[in-house]
């Protein structure tokens, strides 16, 4: 059985700080040798050369070194997720998962937070996109659910994923060994890599049967009602980290998770925060959450038919401003307005992840002791 968890949720005051996370272990809440995830949102423009999410994931991983006895290597094989971005209002954060000796946690035989990790076998730049990625990433997730001790595919509310995507250099690449590309354009590639990660997911965990190559980025109707898929240029495998819920672990937090079926859909996010287990009125406000919200991470995209709720929108047909920026900023106002915290995780680019035009959404909650 995994040792119970704690999480906590820091400010970044600016792109390179980690001074929470590091107060929080000088203070003891957490052991620097038992991080073993971090999920985060980081200032850049979220594209191919948001570089601020590799200046985010050095100064993490020289604290996680510095105040704990791993090496720089070691503390490389640590999955640490960014996701580039914070348009609108929300505001820069990261979400730090970490182990805590059984002795210490609330004993509880309730399903309390676990979390796994596994790493997929290299995703080659012909792969992305495709069923061999869609493969590899459902391979991956089963390990990480083994490891978080969870046994049945209903207890998992989010699976976070980091994969790449596709530069000028990979694209060569294929092309000097006879393959070609799903995509030749990088950003795009970013919604290939993600939609096809995301069903990955959904086959490991039977939301939907195996896809074929035409399916992806296409039929719409496939996705998954957890997956929440990041891609950037800093890896060259899926990097998979399963959340849900096992019993018997004990601890005090707790997820659930629900879908956004628009952008504006703010119900589907109270009903992940409900699913979590925190009971609410019928018309909950930021104010019933009582401090017991630890974070939302959502992913959200623009609806095909440049529409919301039967009124169209040019954010598709937009030269100045990318999609991606305009609905990103819009559901992070949508999420802030709920949780009464702009520190939210909103990603954008979710093809396959939710329905189309929506999302997933899943929220922890401390469910107390």
């Amino acid at each position: 059985m995994p040792d119970p968890i704690e999480v906590r949720k820091v400010p970044i005051h600016s792109v390179s700080d980690a001074s929470e996370f590091e107060k929080l272990i000088d203070d003891g809440i957490l052991d620097a040798d038992r991080v073993i995830a971090i999920i985060g949102k980081t200032e850049g423009n979220g594209g191919v050369n948001d570089y601020t999410r590799i200046l985010a994931d050095r100064a993490f991983r020289e604290v996680i070194v510095a105040k704990g006895s791993r090496t720089a290597e070691q503390a490389k094989q640590i999955p640490i997720v960014w996701s580039g971005g914070t348009d609108g209002v929300i505001s820069p954060h990261a979400t730090i998962f970490a182990t805590v000796a059984p002795a210490s946690a609330p004993v509880t035989d309730e399903p309390r937070l676990s979390v796994g990790f596994a790493m997929s076998e290299i995703l080659l730049p012909e792969d992305i996109g495709r069923t061999a990625m869609v493969t590899k990433v459902a391979d991956a997730v089963k390990i990480a659910m083994r490891r978080a001790g969870i046994t049945d595919t209903a207890d998992v509310h989010y699976v976070q994923t980091k994969t790449p995507l596709l530069t000028i250099d990979t694209i060569r690449d294929a092309k000097s060994r006879g393959h070609d590309v799903f995509t030749e354009d990088t950003l795009h590639s970013m919604d290939v890599s993600n939609g096809g990660t995301a069903l990955g997911i959904a086959v490991a965990l039977g939301e939907i049967e195996m896809p074929s190559d035409a399916d992806v980025m296409r039929n719409r109707s496939l996705y998954s009602s957890v997956a929440s898929c990041s891609s950037g240029v800093e890896l060259d495998r899926a990097q998979v980290v399963v959340v849900g819920n096992a019993r018997g672990i004990g601890g005090r937090y707790r997820i659930g998770h629900s879908v956004m079926r628009d952008a504006l859909d703010a119900d589907g996010i109270w009903a992940a925060i409900r699913d979590a287990g925190l009971q609410l009125p019928e018309r909950p406000h930021p104010s019933d959450l009582d401090g017991r919200l630890v974070n939302v991470f959502l992913k959200c995209e623009a609806s095909q038919d440049g529409a919301v709720r039967g009124r169209r929108n040019a954010m598709l047909d937009d030269s100045d401003v990318h999609w991606h920026r305009q609905i990103k900023a819009a559901v992070g106002g949508v999420t802030a307005a709920v949780t009464g915290d702009p520190a939210v995780f909103v990603s954008v680019s979710a093809a396959h992840q939710g329905p189309d035009g929506g999302g997933p959404v899943a929220a922890i909650i401390d469910a107390g002791a």
